[in-house]
């Protein structure tokens, strides 16, 4: 595959997946962390990490989530969805170390 091509694709899967994100916080009201940093423009990888830094910032803030069901793979999981309100308080306590994750925690902080 021509490299530019390459380059091209995975740009445009990267801005599929953070509109879907947006689109899906924006309909229901309230997302997952990971959701949230996912719609904020991170990679789903990145999303995981940033997400098990701020439940940890969720506790110590105080703030808790509305829990629900996430379906995947034809399991149930338990998750925990916050608005964007919610995430712009935890964001603001969140205190990251990789310049591209302080970026992201902006995002969110300003994204309520």
């Amino acid at each position: 595959m021509i490299a530019s091509n390459r380059t091209r694709r995975a740009t445009l899967k990267a801005r599929k997946t953070a509109n879907r994100a947006a689109a899906r916080i924006r309909r229901n009201g309230v997302g997952t962390l990971a959701t949230h940093c996912l719609a904020a423009g991170l990679t789903p990888r990145e999303a995981q990490s940033v997400a098990g830094s701020l439940r940890k910032n969720a506790k110590k803030a105080g703030v808790a989530g509305v829990v629900g069901r996430t379906f995947r793979k034809g399991a149930a999981r338990i998750c925990t969805r916050y608005t964007r309100a919610a995430v712009a308080l935890i964001a603001a306590i969140y205190r990251p170390r990789k310049p591209a994750y302080r970026l992201v925690a902006t995002k969110l902080a300003l994204a309520a």
